[in-house]
């Protein structure tokens, strides 16, 4: 029995086609065959296919070993470094911290009387 994957969001898979077509690209420009770069990336022919097609049923990690063979690793771990809104978020987040007023500190008592300790 094979393994099904939830269905894309057209959004999604749009940015995996041309993440595949850039891949397939890639490989033209460097003169590769695709025997070669599937032999180097340790996979079938049929999963460096799907690979350059951008099919969401392939693992992260035949994406990763294809961009390894190609010379372009650096550019999947630089994917969300420039994370421009989880920064704005994480701003905010501390913004709204600083401006939170802080509760007044209650006096100590000693347990038993429950009058100020001086």
């Amino acid at each position: 029995m094979g393994r099904t994957t939830t269905p894309s969001l057209p959004t999604v898979a749009r940015g995996l086609t041309r993440l595949g077509e850039s891949i397939r690209l890639a490989r033209l420009r460097r003169g590769l065959s695709a025997e070669l770069v599937a032999e180097r990336a340790g996979m079938a022919r049929t999963t460096l296919r799907s690979v350059e097609r951008g099919e969401a049923g392939v693992s992260i990690g035949a994406y990763a070993n294809v961009l390894h063979v190609l010379g372009l690793l650096k550019q999947l771990a630089a994917v969300a470094e420039d994370d421009e809104l989880g920064r704005k978020l994480q701003d905010a987040a501390l913004d709204a911290r600083k401006r939170a007023p802080r509760r007044p500190r209650s006096t100590p008592t000693t347990p038993a009387t429950k009058e100020p300790v001086t």
